[in-house]
């Protein structure tokens, strides 16, 4: 990444996430302080390319709940940034100027294969608009809730409407999104 003026850059730490979040070793994360989030375009997700300790990555960023953002480090990112858990690493990123289109899940993309209006829709809005549909059904917490949330997205994107309503994109009023709990 060349360092613009838009770049922003800060020093974090590396935390790992509690046993329930993930697989033991499997990835770390960080949280940018508020201030280097407030620098970004949009308090909801937002994709980024940057370093970590000079070794060059693109990523989304999600938002943490509080108008700020976390990013998940794999662990070959890590890796290939000599880092671990626990260590402080020097983080550059500046928004990407175009947003990336969003991985389809499985049951999304097979409802939206047998709903041709909801489908041209879909084909017709952004990727951030696409990526807040998503969203929206991924953060259902029970999979009775997520299948209604694929069924009704269908519905809605099939009356013509192109954005999900009333979906918090920050985190912050509906505490839908939020960072990693942290291991001890």
């Amino acid at each position: 990444m060349t360092r613009t003026a838009s770049s922003i850059r800060i020093k974090a730490k590396l935390y790992r996430p509690a046993a329930s979040s993930a697989k033991a070793g499997s990835w770390t994360f960080l949280t940018l302080p508020k201030a280097a989030s407030a620098k970004l375009p949009s308090r909801g997700m937002t994709s980024v390319e940057g370093t970590i300790n000079g070794h060059a990555f693109r990523a989304t960023l999600e938002p943490d709940g509080n108008r700020s953002h976390w990013l998940k480090v794999s662990r070959k990112l890590r890796e290939a940034a000599g880092a671990e858990a626990g260590d402080i690493v020097t983080l550059e990123i500046a928004a990407n100027r175009k947003e990336p289109e969003p991985r389809i899940p499985a049951d999304l993309r097979r409802a939206l294969a047998s709903a041709p209006k909801a489908r041209a829709v879909w084909k017709d809005i952004t990727s951030i608009a696409r990526r807040d549909w998503i969203q929206w059904i991924v953060s259902a917490k029970r999979p009775e809730t997520r299948a209604h949330r694929v069924e009704n997205a269908c519905s809605m994107l099939a009356g013509g409407k192109r954005r999900i309503c009333c979906f918090d994109r920050s985190g912050h009023y509906s505490k839908g999104m939020s960072a990693p709990e942290a291991a001890t």
